[in-house]
């Protein structure tokens, strides 16, 4: 399974970013991290280039739903709408319905156990690949 994961805008800390690209590649997952300040567009032109099966980005400045929307928007410009987005940082629980709305399959905020994240992550990548496997379509 390949993630991209990335940190949009202006948001300059990245340490969990790198511990959960850490844990995902301990549990046998390909983690591409493009590191910081990246734009929706660039985020999703990589996701494309990748042939990814999960986007990730970390928000720890306010803007999650604004950016999520942002890469949404992207992703069905680019024809990769159906690359799952999974947000990771400082998101307020009446986020969660709201970037849920949005398209987003995971939401994981800070102080979420690593163990947690990892299987999240993995679990909305396998049922991007194979939607029927839950029992649901995509």
């Amino acid at each position: 399974m390949r993630i991209v994961l990335a940190k949009p805008g202006l948001d300059g800390h990245d340490r969990g970013v790198k511990v959960v690209a850490m844990a995902l590649r301990d549990a046998g997952a390909e983690v591409v991290y493009l590191g910081l300040r990246q734009t929706p567009d660039q985020i999703v032109a990589a996701a494309r280039a990748e042939d990814a099966d999960v986007i990730g980005i970390s928000v720890l400045s306010g803007v999650h739903v604004a950016l999520a929307r942002q890469i949404r928007e992207a992703q069905r410009a680019a024809g990769v709408a159906d690359i799952p987005l999974v947000v990771g940082g400082t998101i307020p629980p009446q986020d969660t319905a709201t970037l849920a709305d949005l398209g987003v399959r995971g939401v994981f905020s800070v102080g979420t156990p690593i163990d947690e994240v990892v299987r999240g992550v993995l679990e909305v990548g396998l049922l991007a690949r194979d939607p029927l496997s839950s029992g649901g379509s995509r």
